[in-house]
Formats: C-alpha cells, sequence, structure tokens
C-alpha cells in the first residue's frame, strides 16, 4: 500500500469480529508454516484473560497486523523455557495479573501493509502497557527465519552477532533490535516446526526503566527531588550550640521550601577548633573529632523534626585511634548511614595524619539511589563508576577548597562524572576565612547541581548554580524519571556502551 492511499490509521483492542482477518493475515505472514494461525478458542481466550494484551493495527478499516501477549510471572520459566511452556501448551493459562512480566506471544504485519512501520507502532504500545502496569519489562523469543540460509556456515550465536553487524540481514531481527530490545540467549528447540529458524530463537527483552517494586508501606517514591545545597560561609563561633543554632537554620530554610535533601560542605565545623589554635595541627583536628557524635546526634534530630534527609558533610572521626574524614546520611525516618573520604589528599595525610577510609556504598533514599563522595573522591572516576553501578541517581559531593584552582578540579571532574555515570550531581562547599584556625585560613566555593549533557538537560550541564563566594542556599528540582530515560535513549549511553569485554571497574572491599 502506497501512503497516499492511506485515509485512516488506528490501533484497537483485538475483538473476535477480527478473526477471519486475523487468521487470512497469519497464514500470510508465515507461509513455511502450515497451519501456524491461533484458532478461535484461542483468540477468545487470550481476549477474555487479558484483553488489553490483545491489539490490531487497522489501516482504512481493515487489519493490517496484530500484537498478542500475556503477563507471567517471569521467575517460574526462566531463560530456558519453550514457547510451548510459556504459553501452558497453548491455552495461555500462565497468564497471571499479578505476575512481572509482559510476555510476547506474537506479532505480525500483513505483507500488503510493510513498510509503513506499523509494528512499531505495536511495540511502542507494549512498551506503554508495560509501563503503565508497573511491569518489569517485556520478554519474548525472536524466530531468526533466514538462520536456514547460513546455518551450515555459522552457529546461532554466531548467525547473531553478524546480523548485529551489518554483515547479515535479518528483517526479523533487526527491526526488533532496532526497537530496543536488547538479544541476551539463544533458545534451541524454541518452537517446534519452525524449520526457517532451525527451531531456535532469539530471547529478547526490553527494560521498563520506570518499573517501581510493589511496597506494602504507605509511602511514595518521588521522582522529581528537590535539592538544598548550603554555601557555608566560615565565620567564629563561641561554641558547638552556635555552630548548631547557624545549621539549623539552614536546615529550617530548605525545609521551608520543601527541599527532599539538604547538603552541607565538607569539613564546615572547622571554625571549632579556633580554640584549640595554640596546639599542634594534628592535636586540634583531633580536638575538632571530638564533637562528631554530637554533631550527628543533633543533625539526625533535625533530619526528622524538619522531615527532610541530611546529608552533614564531613567531619573528623577517630574510630579504633586512627582519624578518618567521614560524614552522614540522616534520613528523615531516623536512619543513619555512614560514609567516608577513600582517597585523602596530600595536605590531610601530612598535616593531620589523617587516613582514608575503605567504604564505597550506595544509600537507599525515599527520593532513589543516591552516592556521596567526599571532595577529593571526586576526582577518582572509579569511585562514581562503582556508585553507578550500584544504581545510583544523585551523587552528592560536599567539598573544601580554599583556591580557584583547587575548586575547579572538583568542579570540573563533578561534572565528567554527571556525564559519564548518567546522573545528577549535587556539590556544595564552604566560603570566607578563618584567619584563626591553623590549615583552614581561606575557602573558594561555588555550588552547583549539574548534569548529564543531553537533549533534556541544560545544553552546558549546569542545573543551577550558586554565586561564587557568598553564603547562600541553592535549591534546584531534579527529575529522576529523565535519567531512566536517558539510560535507554540517550544520544550517548555511556553506561550501556562500556566495553566490559576488554576492562572493569572491582571493588576489592565490597
Amino acid at each position: 500500500m502506497n501512503f497516499q492511499d492511506i485515509e485512516n490509521i488506528e490501533l484497537k483492542f483485538l475483538t473476535m469480529d477480527d478473526y477471519q482477518e486475523l487468521k487470512d493475515a497469519m497464514i500470510e505472514a508465515y507461509p513455511n508454516m502450515p497451519d501456524s494461525y491461533w484458532k478461535v478458542h484461542h483468540i477468545q481466550s487470550l481476549i477474555d484473560k487479558f484483553p488489553e494484551g490483545q491489539v490490531a493495527v487497522k489501516v482504512n478499516g481493515r487489519l493490517a497486523g496484530s500484537a498478542l501477549s500475556i503477563i507471567v510471572q517471569y521467575d517460574q520459566f526462566g531463560d530456558n523455557h519453550t514457547y510451548k511452556q510459556i504459553t501452558g501448551n497453548f491455552t495461555f493459562n500462565t497468564h497471571d495479573n499479578s505476575g512481572d512480566t509482559l510476555y510476547g506471544i506474537d506479532v505480525f504485519i500483513n505483507k500488503e501493509f510493510r513498510g509503513l512501520r506499523l509494528g512499531r507502532r505495536l511495540y511502542d504500545y507494549r512498551k506503554e502497557l508495560c509501563e503503565k502496569l508497573n511491569l518489569k519489562g517485556i520478554v519474548f523469543g525472536g524466530r531468526i527465519p533466514n538462520y536456514h540460509k547460513y546455518a551450515d556456515e555459522c552457529t546461532p550465536k554466531e548467525y547473531i552477532e553478524k546480523v548485529r553487524r551489518k554483515e547479515i540481514h535479518d528483517p526479523v531481527l533487526n527491526f526488533q533490535m532496532s526497537n530496543d530490545f536488547r538479544p541476551s540467549k539463544v533458545l534451541k528447540g524454541y518452537l517446534q516446526g519452525d524449520t526457517a529458524s532451525n527451531e531456535y530463537a532469539v530471547l529478547l527483552d526490553w527494560k521498563n526503566i520506570y518499573y517501581e517494586t510493589p511496597s506494602e508501606k504507605a509511602e511514595v517514591k518521588k521522582r522529581v527531588v528537590r535539592l538544598g545545597l548550603v554555601q557555608w560561609q566560615m565565620r567564629p563561633y563561641k561554641d558547638f550550640d552556635e555552630l548548631m543554632q547557624q545549621v539549623e537554620y539552614f536546615v529550617d530554610s530548605v525545609s521551608w521550601y520543601r527541599c527532599d535533601f539538604a547538603l552541607f560542605p565538607e569539613f564546615f565545623n572547622a571554625p571549632l577548633m579556633a580554640k584549640d589554635n595554640h596546639l599542634s595541627e594534628p592535636e586540634a583536628i583531633r580536638g575538632l573529632a571530638k564533637h562528631t557524635e554530637a554533631i550527628k546526634n543533633k543533625f539526625s534530630e533535625l533530619a526528622i523534626s524538619y522531615n527532610i534527609n541530611i546529608i552533614t558533610g564531613s567531619m573528623p572521626e577517630i574510630v579504633e585511634n586512627r582519624l578518618y574524614n567521614a560524614g552522614y546520611l540522616c534520613r528523615r525516618d531516623g536512619s543513619i548511614e555512614r560514609y567516608e573520604k577513600v582517597h585523602v589528599t596530600p595536605n590531610e595525610s601530612r598535616v593531620w595524619g589523617m587516613e582514608g577510609g575503605t567504604k564505597i556504598k550506595a544509600f537507599d533514599t525515599d527520593c532513589g539511589k543516591i552516592g556521596v563522595l567526599i571532595c577529593y573522591d571526586s576526582e577518582f572516576p572509579e569511585m562514581s563508576r562503582i556508585l553507578a553501578d550500584q544504581g545510583m541517581d544523585i551523587l552528592f559531593v560536599p567539598f573544601l577548597t580554599d583556591t580557584q584552582n583547587g575548586f575547579s578540579r572538583v568542579r570540573n571532574c563533578a561534572m565528567a562524572r554527571a556525564i559519564e555515570n548518567e546522573c545528577f550531581v549535587a556539590i556544595a562547599g564552604s566560603v570566607g576565612n578563618l584567619p584563626n584556625v591553623n590549615n583552614m585560613d581561606i575557602q573558594y566555593a561555588q555550588s552547583m547541581v549539574l548534569t548529564p549533557c543531553d537533549f533534556s538537560f541544560p545544553t552546558n550541564g549546569i542545573k543551577a548554580e550558586a554565586t561564587p563566594n557568598t553564603e547562600m542556599i541553592l535549591i534546584a528540582d531534579v527529575d529522576l524519571d529523565l535519567i531512566r530515560e536517558l539510560h535507554q535513549h540517550g544520544a550517548v549511553q555511556t553506561l550501556n556502551d562500556r566495553r566490559k569485554d576488554i576492562y572493569e571497574v572491582i571493588y576489592k572491599k565490597g
């Protein structure tokens, strides 16, 4: 059919009134498989069990193609099933309304209507249905009807690779892969009687990036998350209480704007070292570490009372007589997680005797999965890659830099982390001077929220940025669904395209 002959294209739920056209189309679609069409009782069963899963595309009122589907609990079958098994010996009793996977039973386009990209409409409908029903994804066994021509010269696996490399043209497999379905396994003996495919099939899957694990808790996972970054002014405080009063002021401020996270900088509590300025630097920093437990407890109280998740920046902490740079995620539900700086700077090691930690962990929150890297750690791409592999959506970087070139290292590396890990990155630092605290004299910062550089994000990768060297809060909303879409539909896909066959990042302590 020519484009100029088309008056109307519509996608409709399949009904039994469509059966004769459906039968004729199937006979034409599978000429090498006699009696391959579904009988009346098969179609009636599918419509009765799962009407939303059975659709037809019609052109000028004529049935041009169809897609048939069921829902299954996929782990009951696994990746080594046959067509007969997945359909319950063609009874479709395997359909389960409470299952987790949409399984494709059949897709075909009448030969007369090929070339109009109607198959894409059917696949797009399946994807939308999968998202609507909150299923994990779509799975089906794809025929490779041209394989019989090459069976004497290559295995099914080699055939798939040649199709992928465009050395062999397979209209079915090529079309499926162009619609974001990923070949994951060769199925032997999948469909009895499919001689064109030598009874082989390719197991193809598509992941629903919007899938949410069902929860019995009365909670909603937020998709648009509001970040509150505290660009902290270093100033003298007479005591611990006055410092925490300023902390609460900022928590109150970002909470008033209904932020989901508050991010404080690295060593924001350094002003408390002023009273120990007569001591050596190693003694003074250890004196500051005595406040860490109390600060952590106070932050947890604030997280609960102001209903906000708080990343506490970082503080010196002594564990078994060893000095670390660590911080805490204080969730609004009262739970607390610890993170630590793995790479300490030469200055931290030489002047204070600080040691690097060993923990690299992404944390679950009510607003997605997050990671925290303290300052210098953001300059080591392996760490954020490990967090990305753990499912991180947002990376928080509390930092402390004294000069503009030091800040530029953190800022530029944070931008790289956003691009290469397809995530949001929020960085927050301190500004101002501390003339009465040795080794903490001056600070330079510009807090900001960074994004990947793709069409759904700012072209320069900057979602929001604070005024440099000015005490303030920066508030920005980030949409986690944009990250999900980027993983599958980005102009480039840095996570998916990694060459794991030639290199790998391994977390040895995990």
